[in-house]
């Protein structure tokens, strides 16, 4: 008797194959640079199925070699991975002057309702 092991159905084995994820992130990247205006119901379909194909892949060079061929769908995975991951594929530099630009406007935010209306202009 052969024995073969099946997980859960709730339960889906890592792919290895990027094809489906690959096309989906070529699509998504033609969109993002459409000159004509994209449907909405049609980029939001692509980013969940995108975000449904990240969810199966299993990570590494080949991953890694799709994301950084295509932004857009690089910019969606790292945003699926920012509560354990953070930044992790936006250059340092970039990340770190993005993170200093927002201090300083919520404190300017802090100082003018703190302030209130200036010279009693509203």
């Amino acid at each position: 008797m052969n024995a073969t092991n099946t997980l859960p159905s709730h339960i889906s084995p890592s792919k290895t194959s990027l094809t489906v994820t690959h096309v989906l992130a070529q699509l998504l990247e033609r969109l993002e640079h459409s000159k004509v205006p994209v449907d909405p119901v049609q980029y939001r379909s692509i980013v969940t199925h995108l975000v449904n194909e990240f969810g199966d892949v299993s990570p590494g060079e080949g991953l890694r070699t799709l994301l950084d061929n295509h932004p857009a769908a690089a910019q969606v995975y790292e945003n699926l991975n920012y509560a354990v991951a953070g930044l992790c594929r936006s250059p340092l530099d970039i990340s770190l002057a993005a993170e200093r630009l927002a201090k300083e406007a919520i404190k300017s935010a802090m100082r003018k309702s703190t302030e209130g209306p200036a010279n009693g202009k509203s």
